[in-house]
């Protein structure tokens, strides 16, 4: 059985470009019966920006409701939270003592911010070196990631290179799992969806508030009466990652008959979400009113995850010298 390893941000409630982009694709991956996934929440990465202790909390709950609520199974797999193994932070420091500065120096995470010095706490700096002891604290065999993230796990084989060759063969060399179809879902503003851009959609809000934000997806001033190209509208692109072959044939011809306004179509795209998502958003509710049961589900993740985490470390701890007894 392969083992996968995905850490989520713990940037607040997962938006629609999430959930298409990388909720659904992941819990396909994981319902896979030849893998073992373990995906974790990455609240100690968050530290780096995040400093409000609510806002942290908040926004580890509600990443933790949205995965649950598309029924990530936790039985099979393993669902934890970073802060819950602290021992990643004691292999961190193993592994720093075999990371070159200049490597570091040149991760993409501390150079986009290297001309602004007094904004890089060293948290930011050693990140590369947390991410490579997620990876190889659980003897992960293969880590999903976009394009822009394959430094990370280029950083994370050269690490466990370097303690290889100097103690033998300890660390599992993972390897990257590049989704080269990766969806790139588009903001109201036409723009990738992205909290940054303040263009999206969440869908988890009542249907008062998802309505609002479904109208405020932007259009060109087509007026009603007149045919419309569907091929640049964003909401025409949204519904198409969504609806069935025959809904969308149906929105395309609309568009291009005249007499079908962008208000009729955002309409039809609030009604879909609504519809698709319905059980997820029920769930999501549920979860968040009821946090203990998420606590439940972290913690027993925790547990499995700590198993094998510490049989990792202890090989570690033993080759460099540390292991008594």
């Amino acid at each position: 059985m392969a083992r996968i390893l995905t850490g989520i941000q713990a940037t607040g409630v997962p938006h629609l470009g999430n959930i298409l982009g990388a909720i659904l694709p992941g819990m396909e991956l994981s319902q896979d019966p030849k893998n073992e996934a373990l995906f974790f929440i990455a609240d100690m990465h968050s530290l780096t920006a995040i400093k409000d202790p609510e806002v942290l909390k908040h926004n580890t709950y509600s990443v933790a409701a949205a995965w649950l609520a598309f029924d990530f199974d936790t039985e099979k797999n393993i669902f934890y939270r970073q802060s819950d193994i602290p021992q990643v932070t004691e292999l961190t420091w193993y592994m720093s003592c075999f990371t070159p500065y200049p490597m570091l120096a040149n991760a993409h995470s501390f150079k986009d911010k290297s001309d602004r010095l007094h904004d890089v706490n060293t948290g930011l700096f050693v990140y590369p070196v947390l991410m490579a002891c997620d990876i190889l604290m659980y003897d992960s065999n293969y880590v999903p990631v976009g394009k822009d993230q394959k430094q990370h796990l280029e950083i994370t084989r050269d690490i466990a290179a370097a303690f290889n060759r100097k103690y033998g063969e300890t660390f599992v060399m993972p390897e990257a799992k590049i989704d080269t179809n990766v969806m790139v879902v588009p903001g109201t503003n036409g723009q990738k969806m992205s909290k940054s851009y303040g263009n999206t959609i969440n869908v988890f809000e009542s249907d008062k508030k998802l309505r609002k934000q479904v109208m405020g997806i932007e259009t060109d001033s087509t007026p009603l009466e007149e045919p419309k190209d569907p091929d640049t509208c964003n909401v025409f692109a949204l519904y198409s990652l969504m609806a069935s072959k025959e809904k969308i044939a149906a929105m395309r011809a609309n568009y291009l008959a005249g007499g079908y306004g962008y208000g009729h179509a955002k309409q039809e795209l609030f009604e879909l979400i609504r519809h698709r998502f319905e059980g997820p958003r029920a769930k999501y509710q549920h979860f968040m009113e009821n946090q203990d049961l998420l606590e439940l589900e972290l913690k027993k993740g925790a547990e499995k995850a700590r198993a094998i985490g510490l049989g990792v470390l202890e090989r570690v701890k033993k080759k460099i010298g540390y292991h008594h007894g």
